[in-house]
């Protein structure tokens, strides 16, 4: 019996030391999975280390494509489904390059014909820009950027919270609470931050719009993103903000498409908006009956059949 309690008592301090570790190590594991990319990826060796080595906005061919498209990066979700229906209906362009970042900061590589992410220098000129109307329309009158333009989709904004509703977010207002950590788009290069803003002026005055953009800043509690379409949901999922405002197509995907464990408060019409979303042709399109063929394609129903699959609203 003198020999047995010390064994029992090391088995016991072991299978401590197991549950410990395994408990430990499951919130990461968890996380992991939340981790983009969220796109199926394209055919070919598949060789993706989140988030060490892992590429979720450039997709695609990089070498020699015959279509540059710069997306408006909360399209991230449609680029898979509507490239092949692309290609489908114009067999001749097969290798397609598409980036899905912040407009602002697409216009910016636009205008200095070049990005930098990690180790990888991208100095392709796209065909084919998108972004908000307002934006567009801007940037047409500040560089002359673009041959035609054709409106495509519509979509209101919504707030993104976990599943369960555990802080009891009803809207707007109750992202202004101490106790409410909130995920926001930059001002200084994302659009939807201007309108999220107009919301918390009509919800709660130029008070709730300080409050949350600048007190909550200072305090911690209000997160700016560098790229809300990928980290306002990823924070939601691991538990690191309690709400995030994001245009709702970007909730319907969370929730409707992959079902990740979140769930969407709408915001009344009167605090909300509705971003128009344009297509815009470079005057100086590399290839120019590609990109002629795209800005068709985005007018014809099957591109339309894809917006609708991912919840936007048409724009006509």
């Amino acid at each position: 019996m003198r020999h047995l309690l010390p064994r029992l008592l090391l088995a016991a301090i072991s299978c401590t030391l197991v549950l410990t570790v395994s408990a430990a190590t499951q919130p990461a594991a968890a996380a992991r999975d939340f981790l983009p990319p969220w796109n199926p990826p394209p055919a070919g060796l598949q060789f993706s280390v989140p988030p060490f080595d892992a590429i979720a906005d450039l997709h695609g061919d990089i070498v020699d494509p015959q279509l540059v498209v710069f997306f408006a990066g909360n399209q991230f979700m449609v680029v898979h489904d509507l490239m092949a229906a692309f290609k489908q209906a114009h067999p001749p362009y097969q290798r397609i390059f598409v980036e899905t970042l912040p407009p602002g900061i697409l216009a910016r590589q636009i205008d200095s014909g070049v990005l930098v992410m990690g180790n990888l220098r991208i100095t392709l000129k796209p065909d084919i820009y998108t972004a908000g109307k307002g934006a567009i329309a801007e940037t047409q009158k500040k560089h002359d950027w673009f041959a035609d333009t054709y409106d495509y989709a519509r979509n209101p904004l919504a707030i993104l919270i976990a599943k369960g509703n555990p802080k009891h977010i009803q809207g707007l207002p109750d992202l202004g609470r101490a106790d409410v950590r909130v995920s926001m788009p930059n001002p200084a290069w994302e659009g939807i931050a201007k309108h999220i803003e107009a919301g918390y002026r009509k919800a709660g005055g130029e008070a709730l719009d300080h409050t949350i953009m600048q007190t909550k800043v200072a305090a911690g509690s209000t997160f700016l993103t560098h790229i809300h379409h990928r980290q306002s949901p990823l924070r939601v999922l691991e538990g690191e903000s309690d709400a995030a405002p994001v245009w709702s197509t970007e909730a319907y995907f969370q929730q409707q498409i992959l079902h990740r464990p979140v769930e969407t408060v709408a915001i009344p019409a009167a605090q909300n908006a509705v971003a128009t979303y344009t297509a815009a042709r470079m005057k100086n399109a590399p290839h120019e009956q590609a990109a002629q063929a795209f800005m068709a394609f985005m007018q014809s129903p099957a591109a339309q059949a894809v917006y609708r699959k991912y919840g936007f609203q048409g724009a006509h």
